[in-house]
């Protein structure tokens, strides 16, 4: 499937699709039985809350991880092909352009980039609209 604006995020099925629901089942079981279960409602509070817990902690472990590694490469490769583009630094105008804004300008094919950065810097266009702006999208087909 062509990468574009409609369809460029990722998912990661057996995380979301699996691991997700089967820890939110579990939840909702447990919950119920320290309602019902007079006797060890306690238990099944401690069972649920340790649940939350590790959803909730492998959820921001796995984003954390991954998404500050791949945010690393972004700026690296951003780096790269401004400089092969213009023979400029794009160390020398990055402090005026967000990480949203940045991440959004690598959908831009070469022909692109550097007029679709400068139109960014004069309008202080939004990750959307930078997205949005682009006429051949260049995927990025890797991100988590």
């Amino acid at each position: 499937m062509k990468q574009q604006y409609k369809n460029h995020q990722k998912y990661y099925y057996p995380h979301h699709f699996i691991f997700y629901p089967v820890i939110l089942v579990l939840i909702i079981v447990s919950v119920r039985k320290a309602v019902n279960d007079q006797g060890q409602s306690l238990l099944w509070m401690m069972v649920a809350a340790v649940l939350v817990l590790i959803g909730w902690l492998s959820f921001m472990m796995r984003q954390h991880y991954s998404l500050t590694n791949q945010n690393r490469m972004i700026r690296l490769e951003m780096r790269l092909r401004y400089y092969q583009l213009t023979q400029k630094r794009l160390e020398d105008i990055e402090p005026l352009l967000s990480f949203g804004q940045l991440a959004a300008l690598r959908f831009a094919p070469d022909e692109e980039l550097a007029a679709l950065i400068q139109l960014t810097l004069a309008k202080n266009l939004s990750a959307d609209e930078i997205k949005r702006s682009v006429k051949n999208w260049l995927p990025d087909t890797m991100r988590v």
